[in-house]
């Protein structure tokens, strides 16, 4: 089993500081929308890998994150 204190990003500011300024992306409500479509396609080898790698709850916490970034803009 995955253990919370492990994953990547602890909070909403870390990841999308991370997405914005190392990342270079525009985080923008249609890159939001495409980004919780495809995480939410549990068909997608690549969500599989995601979910593998770091577990359902993170997957949902990210897509939470996602939902949100889309709601600020």
């Amino acid at each position: 089993m995955n253990d919370s204190s492990s994953f990547y990003f602890q909070t909403y500011a870390e990841w999308r500081k991370a997405i914005t300024e190392r990342c270079k992306i525009n985080l923008t409500p249609a890159y939001a929308r495409s980004r919780i479509a495809a995480l939410q396609n549990t068909a997608d080898p690549t969500t599989q890998e995601f979910a593998a790698k770091f577990g359902d709850a993170y997957l949902r916490q990210v897509i939470q994150w996602f939902e949100q970034a889309e709601q600020q803009r």
